[in-house]
């Protein structure tokens, strides 16, 4: 179901950014798994995924910082944390597709907004994953070719929430905060769009939704599928059924 708190100037967009883990794809379980193993690595259980995936969002050195302060209760020696990261990216570089998925109707989704020709619009992706991960992760998945870029956790001196990366975006494609929107799954996302005086679009199938209640996206949906309606302006063949692209 479509939820709209403020109507976003469809017509008027050329740049839609999507975040990556919880938005395009469903990466939790090998993102779990990775904080998992590395636990056992340096001699400690597990924990639930339900706790890992409640740390997911903030970028890779950030999760582990997380997942090692609750594993032990306490914060652990930046030294010892340092360790436990390096173990953990070279664990999920072998790893991170064992699970990881497209969600349903993502790539459908993308493809309808790809055929919209006659409106000068651009996709990319702007992740605070590790941008070497996304990107083999999204040209493993289909996801690669629909995006002008694919920008990690990495790509900058900043990560999301700060507006560095998507600021970035928006030059190179030549779009005004006002032609911009963001979609994604958590307040991090929400608050990137804010911070760039861009548009927002939250997505409650990802892995972080309650943070969509205490930062307020402009619409909220329920599905990829619901970015077709969203995105694609009333009266186009596309919006109103006809000539949907394998949909």
């Amino acid at each position: 179901m479509i939820r709209i708190f403020r109507p976003i100037p469809v017509e008027r967009l050329k740049l839609l950014v999507f975040d990556l883990d919880g938005t395009l794809i469903d990466s939790a379980q090998d993102l779990c798994n990775s904080v998992n193993a590395t636990l056992a690595h340096f001699g400690h259980p597990p924990l639930t995924d339900e706790t890992i995936a409640n740390f997911i969002g903030d970028g890779a050195l950030m999760l582990m910082r997380r997942a090692m302060t609750e594993a032990y209760g306490r914060p652990v020696d930046e030294a010892f944390l340092e360790s436990a990261f390096l173990f953990f990216l070279d664990y999920y570089r072998e790893h991170k597709l064992d699970f990881t998925h497209a969600y349903e109707g993502v790539l459908e989704s993308l493809e309808a907004l790809k055929v919209l020709h006659h409106l000068p619009r651009k996709m990319a992706v702007l992740t605070n994953k590790p941008v070497r991960p996304a990107r083999d992760i999204c040209a493993s998945l289909g996801l690669a070719p629909y995006f002008i870029e694919i920008f990690g956790g990495n790509s900058f001196a900043t990560k999301k929430p700060n507006p560095e990366g998507l600021l970035a975006l928006m030059a190179e494609a030549g779009a005004t905060a006002e032609e911009t929107v963001v979609i994604g799954d958590s307040q991090v996302d929400v608050l990137t769009a804010r911070n760039a005086d861009a548009w927002s679009i939250g997505c409650t199938f990802g892995l972080a939704p309650d943070s969509l209640t205490a930062t307020e996206p402009d619409v909220l949906v329920d599905s990829p599928r619901e970015w077709i309606e969203v995105l694609i302006p009333q009266g186009s063949d596309l919006a109103t059924g006809r000539g949907e692209p394998g949909l």
